[in-house]
């Protein structure tokens, strides 16, 4: 029965959004997955087995969820994630269940979502711009992108010709690949990503120190296929003519189908303790209720521009916004833009309409 009045729900807020101009909004409880990465002295060999002991001694995150979590059920298929780092890399590998592996793509830089694919999204600063995209399919094909802002509130986001220099990565197939013939268990990947990578569009620690947060998702895309005459194909709509949407699966859920909103992703923290030796805390930094805070009011912003064509400096005029009794929020706004910002343990946190959040030393 709950499940049903959830549909109901979700049904109406389509409707809304069909019915008149709305800034898309996540849907679910603010509540991002978290994880604790570790310090490896084991060298690491980027081939997609994960077999190394210091692999086997690092944690799975959490089985994927839908996209729109506990809005939607959970995958039909399995996926999971690891995450290590030394002085010179930060690794990635996934394990993705499967019983077809199937690919096309095979040159670099092309949409490789168009295949299942395997995604990974890093912003080290966590303020949502200027952060990082790796996609791989089952053939290791990868494109390798990095957006300058969300879509959201950009159009030409993506610098797409970008690569990142000194990327290793590597695709294990359990089974056999483009051979319907057969049932196939799952495809394993790895990747290592050089930490100057990262200083291009960052001024985070490099490579991070024992404690720093970063934010990270994984994406899994997994489009409905059949066999005919041998091969693999998309699956068709009978009743639309077009192909039959992908399913998109993550670590952490967005709350709607899109992944560039990056203040869901996941928290990613640092440990300079060797995986496997203790367990660090996961310690979750009082700062980030502010910045959601101020990211509700970007959200209602968007919302008020859209019906008025303009901003206001009025957090009453913000629609379903309720401002914390415990937080002071200024509110301003002009012909140009606004911004909203809070002071909190002698920082001020500043987001901007352009989403961008910022944190500024208060001297006292």
């Amino acid at each position: 029965m709950k499940f049903i009045f959830l549909q109901i729900f979700i049904l109406f807020q389509l409707i809304s959004y069909a019915q008149q101009k709305i800034f898309p909004i996540p849907l679910i409880k603010f509540n991002p997955k978290n994880y604790v990465c570790y310090n490896t002295s084991q060298k690491i060999t980027i081939d997609g087995n994960i077999d190394e002991e210091a692999w086997r001694s690092a944690d799975w995150t959490e089985n994927f969820v839908d996209i729109e979590g506990s809005l939607k059920s959970d995958p039909y298929l399995n996926t999971k994630a690891k995450m290590l780092w030394d002085y010179e890399y930060f690794y990635f590998a996934a394990d993705l269940e499967e019983d077809h592996i199937w690919a096309t793509l095979t040159k670099r830089d092309t949409v490789i979502f168009y295949d299942n694919d395997f995604e990974i999204f890093i912003d080290p600063d966590g303020d949502t711009h200027n952060y990082y995209e790796l996609e791989m399919n089952a053939f290791n094909t990868v494109w390798d992108l990095l957006l300058i802002k969300p879509y959201r509130d950009i159009k030409n986001a993506a610098v797409t010709d970008w690569d990142i220099k000194d990327l290793k990565t590597a695709v294990k197939i359990k089974g056999t690949i483009n051979d319907p013939s057969d049932k196939d268990k799952s495809w394993t990947i790895e990747a290592a990503i050089p930490w100057k990578t990262f200083s291009e569009l960052s001024e985070v620690n490099l490579p991070p120190n024992d404690g720093d947060t970063w934010r990270v998702n994984f994406s899994r895309v997994q489009w409905e296929a059949e066999i005919i005459d041998g091969a693999y194909r998309k699956k068709i709509d009978p009743v639309t003519n077009k192909l039959i949407p992908e399913n998109n699966w993550t670590w952490s859920p967005q709350g709607l189908i899109a992944m560039h909103y990056p203040e869901m992703w996941g928290y990613v923290q640092f440990s300079t303790i060797r995986v496997g030796e203790e367990k660090a805390e996961f310690l979750q930094d009082p700062a980030e209720r502010v910045k959601w805070e101020l990211r509700k009011i970007y959200y209602a912003q968007k919302n008020y521009y859209l019906m008025n064509n303009k901003f206001t400096s009025s957090p009453a005029d913000l629609r379903n916004y309720k401002s914390p009794e415990d937080l002071n929020i200024i509110v301003e706004s002009s012909s140009f833009g606004f911004k909203a910002s809070v002071e909190l343990n002698g920082k001020q946190y500043v987001i901007y309409d352009d989403g961008k959040i910022v944190s500024i030393s208060i001297d006292k």
